[in-house]
């Protein structure tokens, strides 16, 4: 993981986070969609690890909650998260080999597998600067909605650093090998109307109209059938890394399952009847 600019600057400053972590994380249920809102402007929302610890729980929370049906995450400011700070883990003392691969795996990591995992379809709103674990953060998304003046930067190589929370995982299967390498290999900034061309972004929007477009699409999504989304979440991103006779099964079975579902009646018997269905996300 790797500081942003901005996180090293206050650094120096000595100054950090004072407020209480749920005014820095802020969360709020409406209309059955969970919003995550990162709260710390001043510093372009770099994300400290009580934060990180704070997101990761909200998604799981979501996962576990019938009355939660989709979850946005964005933040305020000019910035969606611009890295990793790592001040406020827990201290350690001499640095020994693992410790950083360690790091990783329980930090910038976890919190990339949190929204690849969460059962409910998450969407990014993403209002500025998303770099370094900020842009992993989004693109880990299953939708990302973009603000014009957003810009996406995989900043470690700036810093000489490897790409760590899931870089060269979720890069490569999103804009192929040669496009990912360009963006690791230079670390250039890449604007939002640029990275809606790759294939990064789904929609880009005005500013104004970020929020109304995220809300939009989240409500869409939470009248929808629950279960179905989720196990199609999951059959897509398994898909990545499966053949095709692995993906059939996965397929079928998801089906199986689903057809079990109140929805899934629901859905066949609108169909028959020739109205509108009326889904419960059970």
């Amino acid at each position: 993981m790797t500081p942003s600019p901005e996180a090293e600057a206050e650094a120096e400053a000595g100054t950090g986070p004072t407020d209480p972590l749920d005014s820095l994380v802020l969360h709020a249920t409406d209309n059955a969609v969970s919003w995550i809102t990162l709260n710390r402007p001043d510093a372009m929302n770099a994300v400290t690890w009580d934060q990180r610890e704070r997101v990761i729980a909200l998604l799981a929370e979501a996962s576990a909650d019938p009355a939660v049906r989709a979850v946005v995450i964005t933040a305020t400011g000019k910035g969606f998260c611009a890295g990793a700070d790592l001040r406020g883990a827990p201290a350690t003392g001499e640095r020994v080999p693992g410790d950083v691969a360690r790091t990783i795996r329980l930090g910038a990591q976890r919190l990339i597998s949190a929204v690849l995992d969460c059962e409910k379809p998450v969407i990014a709103a993403v209002n500025g600067t998303a770099a370094g674990i900020g842009a992993h953060l989004a693109l880990a998304c299953d939708l990302v909605i973009a603000a014009e003046q957003a810009k996406f930067i995989e900043v470690f190589v700036r810093r000489g650093l490897v790409p760590d929370g899931g870089g060269a995982y979720l890069l490569p299967r999103l804009v192929g090998p040669q496009r990912a390498k360009e963006l690791m290999f230079f670390g250039d900034s890449l604007p939002a109307a640029d990275a809606e061309r790759l294939g990064l972004v789904n929609r880009v929007v005005p500013a104004g109209e970020l929020e109304k477009t995220a809300r939009a699409w989240a409500q869409r999504l939470a009248s929808g059938p629950t279960r179905a989304i989720a196990m199609t979440k999951q059959l897509v991103n398994a898909s990545l890394e499966s053949d095709r006779a692995t993906a059939f099964a996965a397929e079928a079975a998801a089906q199986e399952i689903n057809m079990t579902t109140a929805d899934a009646n629901e859905g066949v018997a609108s169909f028959v009847e020739r109205r509108s269905p009326s889904y419960e996300g059970r």
